[in-house]
């Protein structure tokens, strides 16, 4: 496993419960290990994966899916 890491801007407003929600599901994307926010900067969401079992552009896309607004920072 080579674990690694990337940021991801989330373009909407979400309240607490969207926000729980969405941390929840894309931790349970395969080959995600986690993923938080914090409280101050609600819009930025750091995703922790294991970069031999998925990629940024697929956690994304998991993303936009969900019809999240979103986009990835410094890739």
């Amino acid at each position: 496993m080579h674990t690694s890491d990337v940021l991801i801007h989330i373009d909407d407003s979400l309240d607490d419960a969207a926000l729980t929600g969405l941390l929840r599901e894309t931790g349970e994307h395969p080959g995600v290990i986690g993923a938080c926010v914090n409280e101050r900067a609600r819009h930025l969401m750091v995703v922790d994966f294991d970069a031999e079992a998925t990629k940024p552009s697929t956690i994304l896309h998991s993303l936009r899916q969900r019809g999240i607004g979103s986009e990835l920072i410094g890739l």
